[in-house]
């Protein structure tokens, strides 16, 4: 078995402050914390990551390898985070030849809490089909009522955005940080140190938009379906019928708004139509 050396220097997600409420009390406010990592690939400084430090090697891992600088696992030899600096050093067998052209062009998304992904991963992925997974509605309304146990940084501190991994309506792992697409890189990350791929998941959700870069990192990961309780960006659509992607857009409640979900999408709990709801073209409110 191949093995990783690893700091595994977690920090807590939140910490408290003093605040004063508008009756003029003081009390004691959680509030997210937000650190500054940077990353360093074989001593080459890459990015500097805002994050909230809960799991910071899966983290740095994910990333590299969502921007497709690490290829394979069996690369990876050593991890290692050291908050006093704010850095984290990974050290691989190999890199990409063309590393510092890949860094020299990078594409400004509307990511937040990170920023960057490199252009050539549009022409490199998939790599396989993604599966054609089916969802029933009653599963989506299911997932969602589970995932509401979940965001434990959210609830007591906000200012976070979640990311999961599931299997119908069961959720198999969740990440909090400060923005989504360092969620979604935590994730791929912990598949890669764990020695798992995705566990089975066939579904993806995150709190945040749908954006080109959300999309592109879970056609990464094998997973056909993304929802989220946000809505989505043209280019992210774009990108979805691209790569195969069904994209369930505005999930809250009984709501949702589904995208390139073809036959894949049983209406097998349709909700009562309710007074003031707007008809929209076929019918369907």
């Amino acid at each position: 078995m191949h093995e990783i050396s690893l700091s595994r220097a977690r920090l807590p997600a939140t910490l408290e402050i003093e605040v004063f409420d508008e009756f003029g009390e003081a009390r004691r406010q959680a509030i997210a914390a937000e650190r500054a990592l940077t990353l360093y690939l074989n001593k080459r400084e890459i990015v500097t990551l805002m994050t909230l430090g809960a799991d910071p090697e899966a983290l740095v891992v994910g990333y590299l390898r969502n921007q497709g600088l690490i290829a394979a696992r069996e690369d990876l030899l050593a991890v290692h985070v050291d908050w006093e600096v704010e850095a984290a050093a990974v050290v691989t067998r190999h890199e990409p030849e063309d590393l510092e052209e890949r860094l020299g062009h990078r594409t400004v998304t509307t990511g937040c809490g990170q920023g960057t992904v490199f252009g050539r991963l549009l022409e490199a992925i998939p790599r396989q089909p993604l599966p054609e997974t089916p969802l029933r509605q009653s599963v989506l309304y299911g997932l969602l009522e589970s995932l509401g146990e979940h965001n434990e940084t959210y609830r007591s501190a906000g200012a976070v955005h979640g990311c999961a991994l599931c299997r119908q309506e069961q959720v198999l792992d969740f990440v909090e940080d400060v923005g989504r697409h360092n969620a979604v890189d935590t994730l791929a990350g912990r598949q890669w140190l764990a020695q798992a791929d995705s566990g089975g998941a066939d579904i993806f959700y995150t709190t945040g938009r749908l954006t080109s870069e959300m999309v592109l990192k879970v056609a990464q990961m094998g997973i056909g379906v993304l929802v989220s309780r946000s809505g989505v960006t043209q280019k992210g659509v774009e990108l979805a019928e691209r790569f195969g992607v069904m994209l369930v857009a505005r999930a809250k409640g009984r709501h949702f708004q589904a995208i390139h979900a073809g036959s894949r999408l049983e209406l097998d709990a349709i909700p009562p139509r309710r007074p003031g709801d707007r008809l929209r073209a076929g019918g369907r409110g």
